[in-house]
């Protein structure tokens, strides 16, 4: 029903930057919320960045180890969220996979979709 396609990863060199997109589409009302989540090689996947849409407005929401680096922002014309990652250092090497919150109706229980995930390797 809904799809989702993340663009953006690659190798980059620490303290550069990357900007990762991650577009949806399909049957979708509303979104409640977007965001991205990261795994490393052996490790659980954690929380990196959420924007979550309320009537007075956006809020956003980072993990201690992004905060002041990373940026999450929406594109609501395109369903699209982007996390500009800055001064990105080797524990930010990961898989990203960006996430959708949405209903597809009015009332609807809202349903949670997974991009399929985009490498972030940050060299030394």
């Amino acid at each position: 029903q809904v799809q989702l396609v993340e663009s953006g990863g690659g190798l980059v060199q620490a303290g550069g930057s990357l900007r990762l997109s991650c577009a949806a589409s399909g049957s979708i009302f509303k979104i409640n919320s977007m965001g991205w989540y990261r795994q490393a090689p052996g490790k659980q996947r954690e929380l990196v960045a959420t924007i979550t849409s309320f009537i007075s407005g956006d809020s956003t929401n980072y993990a201690d180890s992004v905060k002041g680096r990373f940026t999450i922002s929406r594109d609501n014309a395109k369903n699209t969220v982007i996390l500009q990652m800055n001064s990105l250092n080797s524990e930010d090497t990961a898989v990203y996979y960006c996430y959708l919150d949405c209903v597809h109706r009015p009332f609807g229980v809202p349903s949670r979709y997974w991009g399929q995930g985009t490498q972030v390797t940050v060299s030394s």
